[in-house]
Formats: structure tokens, C-alpha cells, sequence
């Protein structure tokens, strides 16, 4: 596994409130991270500055070792970054096909769309990642499928445009079991295809089942890392409860955080 993704003292405000601070994180591919936190911890900011949503106030953002001087959406899409917000940004009257290339259609002869390329490559594409059924085509409806599929065909719109991480934002949130583990099928996909994933989910039970490696945010900052192979889920469920009852205390200057018993 290389390091694809470094963050080196990452901090944001919004006014007088420190959403971010001081955050170091790295992410490998390919790789499953599990990103937890409560409601105001943090989470959203520290993916939007990821997405190149929001600029850090001060910091530095590393992609396969090189620094980032200038960092917006349209910079994290080129280097190989997608996210996937709840509302996943689908047009559910439009097919399947039409969602995964929206604003970035095929074109050919006089640059008219080649809906005909569009509707063969993301038939192929959805058939790659699950979607094995004969009721659905690339040419089916977004309103017709279930949250767990619509979940799907945005991951496959990610994966598509050579995502080398896939940022999930609370990607089971309504779903029932069968479809959330539709949702995490997709996520194996991810992985097997050599790409990794940021994880984000207030269901720990489902981030335990999927991800590899769990960060904890809290207050904007880390407290706690650490890999599946070290801790349980009821182990985990635990810590976290022990960071809501009574906050974390930050580590001493020069040595890592850890709240494992």
C-alpha cells in the first residue's frame, strides 16, 4: 500500500469557532478508513477541506508526496479525488447513463453527445461494481432504484472519472440492512479496483464492518487511530462513549494520542 493522501497540521475557523485543528492525517490506497465523530466534531469540515470545498486557514495537503500550493474542487477532481454527499446529487427523472456522465458527456462528430458510448460504458461500469440483476440497464430510471442502488450509481459515477479516493459521506443513512450491505459491496469494489475510501457514518456497527482503520475526531481534533486488528467493535463503541461523556485531554507535545485501554 503507497501514501496517496497526506494532511500536515490542518486547521479551519469559521469566525471565533475552531472547526479544525492542527489535524494530521494520511491516507494509503488502497484503503478503507472510518472517519467518527458526533454531530459538530468536525467531520464535515475536515472532508470539504479534503474536496477542496473549504481552503485551510494553515497547514499542508500532500498528494503522493507532493505539496499542494493551490487547492479547490476542481484541483482534488484532477488529482484524483470524489465525494459523495448524502443527497448524492443524482436527477432521479434521468437514467442511470445521464447521472454518471452529467457535465461531463462523451462527445463526438461536431461535439454532439455520443449517448450511445454513455449507455455502453456505464451498463459495463454498473455490471463491474454489482449491478448483476437483467431488470436493470444503464438506460433505467434513477426513481425506479432503491437508496442502496442510487447509492451505487453515484459510486460508480466516482469510480468512472479514475477516483483514487471516494469520499462517503453517511452513504447507509434510511437504509435497510440488504441495502446498506448493497452500499458496502460497492465499497469492496472501490478497493479491489485499487482506489481508496473515506468512510463516514454515525452507525459504528456499519463503520466496523467495512473499514480497515478508524480516526476519531472530536472538538476538531484526532484523538484517537487505531486498526481493526486492534480493537473490537464493543471495544470501539466504548471509547467512543468514554469521548462523549468526558472529552478528550490533548496529548502531550511530542507523542501520540491513544485512549486504548
Amino acid at each position: 500500500m503507497t501514501e496517496f493522501l497526506e494532511l500536515r497540521n490542518i486547521t479551519k475557523s469559521f469566525g471565533k469557532v475552531n472547526a479544525v485543528s492542527n489535524v494530521n492525517l494520511k491516507v494509503g490506497q488502497p484503503e478503507i478508513i472510518g472517519l467518527i465523530g458526533d454531530n459538530g466534531a468536525g467531520k464535515s469540515t475536515l472532508i470539504k477541506m479534503i474536496a477542496g470545498v473549504h481552503k485551510p486557514d494553515s497547514g499542508e495537503i500532500f498528494i503522493r508526496g507532493q505539496k499542494m500550493d493551490y487547492w479547490s474542487v476542481t484541483q482534488a477532481r484532477a488529482m484524483g479525488i470524489e465525494t459523495v454527499y448524502q443527497d448524492r446529487a443524482l436527477v432521479v427523472q434521468q437514467t442511470i447513463a445521464r447521472n454518471i456522465f452529467m457535465g461531463r458527456e462523451k462527445t463526438g462528430w461536431l461535439g454532439f453527445m455520443n449517448v450511445k458510448q454513455q449507455f455502453a460504458e456505464a451498463d459495463h461500469l454498473m455490471r463491474a461494481i454489482g449491478f448483476t440483476s437483467k431488470v436493470f440497464s444503464s438506460d433505467s430510471i434513477v426513481a425506479t432504484l432503491s437508496g442502496g442502488e442510487r447509492q451505487g450509481v453515484a459510486i460508480a459515477r466516482a469510480l468512472y472519472f479514475k477516483a483514487d479516493l471516494i469520499i462517503l459521506d453517511e452513504p447507509t443513512t434510511a437504509l435497510s440492512l440488504t441495502e446498506s450491505e448493497k452500499v458496502f459491496n460497492f465499497v469492496r469494489q472501490i478497493k479491489e479496483q485499487g482506489s481508496s475510501c473515506i468512510f463516514i457514518s454515525h452507525n459504528i456497527y456499519h463503520t466496523y464492518d467495512i473499514c480497515e482503520r478508524f480516526v476519531v475526531i472530536d472538538r476538531g481534533e484526532i484523538v484517537m487511530e487505531t486498526d481493526k486488528t486492534q480493537i473490537s467493535a464493543e471495544q470501539l463503541v466504548k471509547e467512543l462513549q468514554v469521548i462523549a461523556r468526558a472529552g478528550h485531554q490533548p496529548a502531550a507535545p511530542g507523542r501520540s494520542q491513544s485512549i486504548m485501554p
